[in-house]
């Protein structure tokens, strides 16, 4: 349902040079209930949009120090987009033509005439909810589409970029990032012993267990079927060795039981590690390395952990564990 705002929620910011209109304005804007504040030059209205936030501008043309078209450039290049409607004795075709291409989203001429001003406020601060409206309800279908219904961990649709954006960081600071892939030992037996219902419960369970101890700069999806995968950002070799150790005793203490249903599993992680001086390795790279990893780690009896570390020009060493 779209949301409804009562006048005394909406901001209005009015920018004119001329005191008898901003008076004017702001005046008959108040006792509509808006919220107002005002500014007399482009470079006080910049300055009070980054403290006050308003959704509508009213914002003269013609001003000293920075103009309304040189303001309304600014305004533009914000994220959060905000109603500006010019206002200005200009009243020639050309000048209007000019001031909607620069951006404005209305342009009401001088004199004003007071009804007609409150109706194109009215109008803008509706088409501005809607907008408002709009870019909510498309930051929850992002999310939900990188989101894995089932364990609440984000599918792997945006991770090879999150990925990507930390071998970025640790580079530019020389820290390390570890990519993990895990995956549940003799998963199928699950399903053959209980039900499907049962194996969805483990593999919530298991994105439960991982959500709860990982820190809030990692992250973690699931890979696919009862593959994990989880990146620890800002991390030496030591961190990683013993999250990866406690997360498999964790999981091998940990009894899924779920009405009838129970049972005890344990798991498999490999790792890759990017050491400072990996300055060239992608995203694509380090998970091709920390599957190797776990690889190693199930073809050396299942319940272990393996490791890469990815050196300089992606030189690799692979260390086993004396599990």
């Amino acid at each position: 349902m779209r949301r409804k705002f009562k006048n005394s929620a909406q901001r209005i910011l009015i920018v004119d040079d001329d005191q008898d209109t901003l008076t004017i304005v702001k005046r008959a804007l108040e006792i509509e209930g808006y919220q107002t504040n005002s500014a007399v030059s482009g470079s006080q209205a910049i300055d009070l949009m980054d403290e006050w936030f308003p959704h509508l501008v009213l914002l003269d043309v013609n001003m000293p120090e920075l103009d309304g078209l040189e303001t309304l450039k600014y305004l533009r290049k914000k994220n959060e987009w905000v109603s500006t409607v010019f206002i200005s004795g200009k009243t020639n075709v050309d000048d209007v033509v000019v001031g909607l291409d620069a951006g404005a989203d209305d342009y009401i001429k001088k004199p004003l005439d007071i009804r007609e001003l409150l109706a194109r406020v009215r109008c803008q601060l509706r088409i501005k909810q809607l907008h408002d409206d709009l870019r909510i309800a498309n930051e929850k279908l992002s999310h939900q589409v990188e989101i894995d219904d089932l364990t609440g961990l984000f599918n792997m649709k945006s991770i090879p970029a999150k990925i990507e954006n930390e071998l970025a960081r640790a580079r530019r600071y020389g820290r390390n990032i570890a990519v993990i892939m895990m995956d549940m030992d003799k998963f199928k037996m699950v399903n053959d012993n209980h039900d499907h219902l049962f194996g969805s419960f483990v593999l919530a369970e298991v994105g439960a267990l991982i959500s709860n101890n990982i820190r809030k700069v990692d992250f973690a999806a699931r890979y696919g079927g009862d593959e994990f995968l989880i990146v620890l950002t800002e991390v030496d070799l030591a961190g990683v060795l013993g999250f990866t150790r406690r997360f498999k005793e964790l999981v091998k203490d940990y009894e899924f039981r779920n009405e009838e249903h129970h049972c005890n599993l344990t798991v498999s992680l490999g790792f890759a590690i990017s050491t400072t001086e990996a300055n060239n390795i992608n995203s694509t790279e380090i998970m091709k390395a920390a599957d190797r990893a776990l690889y190693a780690a199930k073809h050396s009896g299942r319940n272990c952990i393996r490791y890469i570390e990815i050196g300089k020009d992606g030189d690799e060493v692979q260390i086993p564990l004396e599990d």
